[in-house]
């Protein structure tokens, strides 16, 4: 895996790391490993974050699931901070800086901005997929796009037991 400098390489290294994912989705299974696997393919391809992981649906929360970085919280309410907000709202959030989010959940304080997808199985939410960054405004349309192909993988592949 390596990491770009060069704007006109960003697109084509998340095609890598959208392709990565859904071969890692392919050669196994099993939920926890494959989301496992795909936080760390996220951090690999990645620049510039500090957290990268999972939240599941498990009654009525969200609880942490697989990540890459330090400890983070376990339980997050449906409708509380940025990964609450997805669920409760049904969409991507992009926080260009987090200190301006009402109710935003500091897991870790170097972390400025924030992305999170919900995660779709049968319709109903499974969970969300979670990237933060020490480095202010650093989520876009172009991390939206790989990011949910991502997701819509994971939807499609996931058992949601």
């Amino acid at each position: 895996m390596y990491r770009v400098k060069r704007q006109e390489d960003i697109e084509s290294n998340y095609k890598l790391m959208a392709y990565m994912a859904k071969r890692v989705l392919e050669d196994d299974k099993d939920d926890i490993a494959s989301l496992a696997n795909i936080s760390a393919v996220i951090n690999g391809y990645m620049d510039r974050i500090n957290w990268v992981g999972f939240y599941i649906m498990k009654d009525g929360e969200l609880v942490l699931g697989p990540f890459q970085g330090l400890p983070a919280c376990i339980r997050i309410q449906v409708g509380k901070g940025v990964c609450g907000t997805a669920v409760a709202e049904r969409k991507t959030q992009i926080v260009p800086n987090v200190h301006n989010f009402a109710g935003h959940i500091a897991c870790d304080s170097a972390s400025l901005s924030e992305i999170v997808i919900p995660i779709y199985k049968n319709g109903e939410v499974y969970g969300v997929l979670d990237v933060d960054s020490p480095v202010l405004n650093r989520f876009g349309e172009l991390e939206d796009k790989y990011l949910q192909e991502i997701c819509t993988q994971l939807g499609a592949q996931i058992s949601g037991v």
